[in-house]
């Protein structure tokens, strides 16, 4: 799929393919690209667009370069917003002052800017300006991600500390926190994959003057944002350690009362040891019915304390 733009008044106008002859573009915006869609962007403006296999690569000599007066950057971004999100690998290549953009799905950072740069002139000036905001709007889409995330905290925490919790319940509480451990490890190796290509941006010396401000006020953003991941880590480990604190207190409780039960049944298991059946009179041994009623209850004894276990949990 191609989405191409053009510049209005300094916004995003979206064009057909045959428009670009009247038309030049600044932006290039290419999801999951077909072999003839390939063909398409390479006859038309002499260029070669990255393979899948080739946006996987993580060194860093591929992820930024500059080659053939093309400036080559690989970054990631999120799909969403969810604890099960992922990352989805966009390449870009500034070529003739036009930006390409090159990703196997459509993602939220991208919707939102072809959407928010359409309706607001005088915002984008060139290519750069383009690939600049397109940045900008990761991390302010982070931003958002990780206000989710503590909001999830916030309840989890209520749940935690104000309640009693049952075995069953913290195992629950337990999953909502590795889902959000997961999805603030990866907002925070995202804004450092963001960082990184902002400031191979920045030292490649491509920048005008406003766009070098923008790109800094972006690396502030980052810096403050990195702060916010490193407290959600710690709130994650309380939460965590306390979660696991009420599981040890269940247990404590549990294991506290087998050992009162242990120490009432001794006595009488001690006189049964000792004594045994041996006395001379003992009016069962003449029932009919003596053995099945000792083993009914020898059954009985095992089977309502496994009941018991059960229905309080212990056995869960």
């Amino acid at each position: 799929m191609l989405n191409i733009f053009t510049l209005d008044n300094g916004r995003l106008d979206r064009v057909q393919p045959e428009e670009i002859t009247a038309r030049k573009p600044i932006w290039v915006d290419v999801i999951a690209p077909g072999e003839d869609e390939r063909e398409w962007v390479a006859k038309t403006f002499s260029i070669i667009l990255p393979q899948a296999e080739h946006l996987r690569d993580i060194e860093a000599s591929a992820r930024f370069y500059e080659e053939n007066g093309e400036l080559h950057v690989r970054s990631d971004f999120l799909l969403g917003k969810e604890s099960d999100s992922r990352s989805v690998i966009v390449a870009f290549v500034l070529s003739n002052n036009v930006l390409f953009s090159v990703h196997d799905e459509d993602l939220p950072v991208f919707q939102h800017y072809r959407l928010h740069s359409h309706g607001q002139p005088d915002l984008i000036a060139d290519s750069h300006d383009v690939l600049i905001d397109l940045y900008g709007s990761d991390v302010e889409f982070s931003a958002d991600a990780l206000e989710e995330a503590y909001a999830g905290l916030g309840g989890i925490s209520g749940t935690v500390l104000n309640n009693t919790l049952s075995d069953k319940q913290a195992g629950i509480v337990l999953a909502d926190i590795a889902h959000a451990e997961h999805l603030n490890g990866r907002i925070r190796r995202n804004l450092m994959d963001t960082r990184r290509a902002v400031s191979f941006l920045m030292r490649s010396k491509l920048l005008a003057p406003d766009q070098m401000e923008e790109a800094r006020q972006i690396m502030q953003d980052i810096d403050s944002l990195d702060g916010h991941t490193a407290f959600l880590f710690d709130k994650i480990n309380f939460l965590m350690n306390a979660t696991v604190g009420f599981i040890n207190i269940n247990q404590n409780k549990i294991v506290r009362l087998f050992s009162v039960a242990a120490v009432a049944l001794l006595p009488p298991t001690l006189i049964a040891s000792v004594y045994g059946m041996n006395f001379k009179h003992i009016p069962e041994l003449g029932w009919t019915h003596g053995y099945p009623l000792a083993l009914s209850l020898m059954a009985i004894s095992i089977v309502l304390p496994l009941w018991l276990f059960y229905h309080k949990g212990w056995l869960k």
